[in-house]
């Protein structure tokens, strides 16, 4: 029996891309479209559509299409559009960086919403969900990958990752009585699966478009933070993937959910498991104030990270910080200053190895499970020397990444849903 084939489709900030992924989780092929080939507005819900159709169309010539089990979508989190009751949207999107301006509407949300919520905020889907529940005509307010999905298969639902932003209670598996109370219509909002949910097979037209089987599935997504963390190949409690980017982000699989609103911790309900996640200031930006990437790549070839300098940084751009530690006053220590460059640059790279292993001993002393390993995205994952520093600090494995494009991780989910 030929193997099956699962496709992820990511839809990005400023392209779509889609992946292909066999059974045993090798990668098939992948192809990619750029928002601005289909329109100058990026928040134009047919420029998403027409670059996602564009991503599966040149992924579809060059395989096999009648092994096509699945597709699953994963898109940006927060990112919402009102539609029609034939699933037409009424009004550009509202993005994930989008802020709510109206300081009324966040007084309400910030009234009902209970602190453990991941609602608050000027850029949470329920304010977005305020902005736009009075758009004429609209009949229900959906996520960007769920409006991507209701196209493929006809079902405007959703998942609780995209949702949790939203203000829904993933634990309990609904959306709460609360929401109400901050004068949101609930039954503009969409039902709401676990991600990897069946949803149905592609609309008969859309199987035409693409010469794809007509049974073949869509199935409930994810955020696109969730799917890149996904594409790593972490998938047991305890497994960590730190991304070194300009800041630190930190997320943690647990067999429990972790919530820690000043901190500002929550938890996805993901494969059976909870991904809880947080992000400390510090990272590559503060290195980036003191030397140029091209002096950090010349100047950790003559580190010693095996010789601790132990000058007990912790690098921060301003004073500060969310996590590890919740304080906004949290000073930059980054005194002494050695003599030369070299040493300089390796306190602060160590600096922030040590804030990381703080970040996930926070994570597992607020429940989650002990960290076992770590794989790393971003910038900082090139350098050998950061990562020599990391591995003494953190103690645990740290095995590659098998992929880094949240699209791979919209693969996983939908080979995982169809194993369910």
């Amino acid at each position: 029996m030929p193997a099956e084939v699962f496709i992820g489709l990511d839809i990005g900030t400023s392209g779509a891309r889609a992946v292909a992924m066999s059974d045993d989780g090798t990668p098939l092929g992948s192809a990619r479209s750029e928002m601005s080939d289909h329109g100058p507005d990026h928040r134009d819900p047919k420029v998403w559509l027409g670059a996602a159709k564009a991503a599966l169309t040149e992924l579809c010539v060059s395989m096999d299409r009648t092994r096509v089990r699945a597709i699953c979508v994963d898109g940006t989190s927060g990112t919402m559009l009102p539609i029609d009751a034939e699933g037409r949207p009424l009004a550009s999107g509202r993005m994930y960086n989008d802020p709510c301006k109206d300081p009324l509407l966040l007084e309400r949300i910030a009234a009902h919403a209970p602190t453990t919520s991941a609602a608050h905020g000027a850029t949470s889907g329920l304010a977005k969900v305020l902005m736009l529940q009075d758009t004429p005509g609209a009949t229900k307010i959906l996520h960007q990958a769920d409006w991507i999905a209701g196209h493929l298969c006809g079902v405007y639902a959703s998942d609780d990752n995209n949702a949790l932003k939203t203000g829904y209670d993933s634990i309990h598996a609904c959306w709460p009585d609360w929401i109400v109370e901050t004068g949101a219509r609930i039954g503009l909002l969409p039902e709401v699966h676990r991600p990897g949910t069946p949803l149905g097979p592609l609309r008969a037209d859309v199987a035409a478009e693409f010469d794809l089987p007509r049974e073949t599935q869509v199935l409930s997504g994810t955020t696109d933070g969730c799917a890149a963390f996904l594409a790593t190949g972490a998938a047991q409690p305890g497994d960590g993937v730190t991304s070194l980017g300009t800041t630190l982000v930190l997320k943690l699989l647990s067999d429990r959910p972790i919530f820690a609103p000043e901190s500002g911790i929550y938890s996805h309900h993901i494969m059976g498991l909870w991904l809880a996640g947080g992000a400390s200031n510090t990272g590559g930006g503060v290195l980036l104030q003191h030397f140029s990437a091209a002096e950090i790549e010349r100047l950790s070839t003559h580190m010693t990270p095996n010789a601790p300098l132990g000058l007990g940084y912790y690098p921060l751009r301003q004073p500060g910080e969310r996590f590890p530690i919740a304080d906004p006053h949290l000073p930059v220590r980054m005194t002494p200053r050695p003599a030369q460059d070299v040493n300089f640059l390796q306190a602060m790279l160590e600096g922030i190895a040590d804030v990381e292993e703080l970040g996930y001993r926070k994570l597992h002393d607020l429940g989650g499970p002990p960290l076992r390993s770590v794989r790393t995205v971003g910038g900082g994952a090139k350098n050998a020397a950061w990562t020599r520093i990391r591995k003494r600090v953190l103690a645990v494995p740290m095995p590659a990444s098998q992929n880094g494009e949240a699209a791979c991780g919209a693969a996983v989910l939908a080979r995982f849903g169809m194993h369910q």
